[in-house]
């Protein structure tokens, strides 16, 4: 296991009223080196589906022949996951040397009381992936934005490209009170380095706060453009999409990554090679189906056959898994369509959805199926939702191969990513490899 101590020093020492400071991890690139000769930059922000966006968006340049780094978050089985070269995550020896050159050049600013805030975690992973693209001489970084905006490390960077996905009410009150201002300020992470900015299609109000934002950012130089999943003939094709609802995420992400081809006058996407590289696309947690074998899981991030997503061909196992980050009504509905279609039934659905999730619009959805709502130890998550009666309750500690199968031989796991990965290490799912 790598130490992590690194990466979570400041934000575990944090006080009451202490922010993350913007002003600190500018001071921290520039001790590394990382305020000049970068990587060119692809940023992935949104409300969900970011994470989608920027694994395709990677396999796309990397099907390009791009050396590209990839980063992402949160993990699911392992923080090594945080940080990835054409898809594989590093090793813990890799991660350990990253955390340790970050260490060495925080100990060296103003301490946090000086400086008046701390290094966020996800800031520190998005450090280490710019600087292992500079050890391992990438072509290209694709990073994902945490919450995004212009409070977010990523406008730090200053991505040449800026891949919006689509925005709703998520971080209400932290990033906005509304849609359009959150929209607003998750195209703020454009700046000065901006050449172009892809998004989905938005609603007439979130597309002009989003224009304004962009054109206020850039100086006017950069408009947004528009990539429309509907439409015929854009790609990848619909058999070479994520399910569900990472649908359009693969679609943005390919358009993300044939811009960033464009402006480093590279050749266009080839669409043998792309499709080639999409089809090994794996992405865990988000409508992925796993088996539920017999027996504990091995320790670690596996990658043996117990815990291979299957492919909907040959002889059905004995029980399935199937494992999705949905968080809201929309989400539920869709990703419990998708378990119908591929088993015709589902047995049991375990849900986790914290407070500040859409708990009323899951439970409209999931009707009376049986249901088991899940509460994980997080301190900084509440599990204080009114649940219908009939739905049982169960603690995240509980999550293990036997638990999965005494549901029945069709289970739905639904909810945020700290529990899809626990359900995911349960299974022993592979996920040091998203694609290649």
């Amino acid at each position: 296991m790598p130490s992590l101590e690194p990466f979570f020093t400041e934000w575990a020492r944090r006080r009451p009223g202490q922010a993350r400071s913007l002003e600190r991890a500018a001071a921290l690139m520039r001790a590394l080196g990382l305020d000049a000769g970068r990587a060119p930059v692809l940023g992935v922000v949104g409300s969900k589906g970011k994470g989608a966006a920027a694994t395709t968006a990677a396999a796309a340049l990397s099907s390009a022949g791009l050396r590209t780094v990839l980063v992402t978050g949160p993990s699911f089985r392992s923080y090594r996951e945080r940080v990835r070269v054409d898809g594989t995550s590093v090793a813990d020896a890799e991660l350990d040397a990253l955390g340790a050159r970050i260490d060495a050049a925080r100990r060296g600013l103003p301490s946090v009381e000086e400086s008046g805030g701390y290094l966020a975690p996800s800031g520190l992973f998005l450090v280490a992936g710019l600087l292992h693209a500079r050890e391992v001489g990438a072509d290209v970084c694709v990073l994902e934005a945490g919450m995004g905006g212009h409070r977010d490390e990523l406008r730090l960077v200053g991505p040449e490209v800026v891949a919006l996905g689509r925005v709703f009410a998520e971080h209400v009150g932290v990033l906005g009170d509304t849609v359009e201002e959150i929209a607003r300020e998750k195209a703020r992470v454009a700046g000065e380095r901006t050449r172009a900015l892809v998004r989905l299609p938005q609603t007439a109000g979130v597309a002009a706060e989003v224009d304004a934002a962009l054109a206020g950012a850039t100086g006017g130089r950069v408009r947004a453009e528009v990539v429309d999943p509907e439409l015929p003939g854009v790609e990848p094709p619909p058999g070479l999409r994520p399910p569900g609802l990472s649908s359009a995420s693969g679609v943005l992400g390919t358009a993300a990554a044939a811009r960033m081809l464009d402006h480093l006058g590279r050749p266009p996407l080839d669409r043998e090679r792309l499709h080639a590289v999409l089809g090994t696309l794996r992405l865990p947690g988000r409508l992925s189906r796993h088996t539920v074998p017999a027996g504990e899981a091995r320790s670690g991030t596996g990658a043996g056959s117990a815990g291979k997503a299957r492919s909907g061909t040959g002889a059905a196992p004995d029980a399935e898994v199937l494992v999705d980050s949905a968080i809201d009504r929309a989400g539920v509905a869709a990703a419990l369509a998708h378990a119908r279609g591929l088993w015709g039934r589902v047995d049991h659905v375990l849900l986790c959805l914290p407070d500040h999730k859409d708990v009323s619009g899951a439970v409209e959805v999931l009707g009376g199926l049986p249901v088991t709502a899940v509460r994980l130890p997080e301190a900084h998550l509440r599990f204080g939702h009114a649940l219908p009666g009939h739905w049982d309750r169960m603690d995240a500690d509980g999550l293990s191969r036997a638990a999965l199968r005494s549901l029945g031989p069709r289970v739905l796991a639904l909810g945020t990513v700290y529990f899809t990965g626990r359900v995911l290490e349960a299974v022993d799912a592979p996920t040091d490899r998203l694609f290649g």
